[in-house]
């Protein structure tokens, strides 16, 4: 399967969607822990990609999103966006809103 292919399925197959260096419990940046952190505090099941171990998902990810820079949250088919856009939905309670809405829409 080409690598874009694999992208979209794994967007299309997962409600809520990190894509970051490293694993949720163990990031590899600061930006992937921030991201990280606010998603798992959003209390809903969420999947996630290590973008480290999959290089040509890190290669072609960005081409694909249009979004030049890791982590990368999908929600409902959607990017959200970065590090920054995550912390900030995150403070004014955005991201909680929608990640319960989209989990709740899809029962994950």
């Amino acid at each position: 399967m080409d690598i874009i292919e694999t992208i979209k399925e794994q967007i299309a197959n997962n409600t809520i969607l990190l894509y970051m260096k490293g694993a949720p419990n163990a990031p590899q940046c600061g930006f992937s822990a921030k991201a990280s952190q606010a998603v798992m505090a959003c209390g809903e099941k969420f999947a996630y990609v290590d973008i480290l171990q999959n290089p040509e998902i890190r290669a072609n990810l960005p081409k694909y999103a249009n979004w030049p820079t890791f982590p990368q949250l999908w929600v409902a088919g959607e990017l959200v966006g970065g590090s920054d856009i995550i912390t900030e939905m995150a403070a004014d309670g955005s991201l909680q809103a929608l990640i319960k809405d989209a989990a709740a829409k899809t029962g994950a």
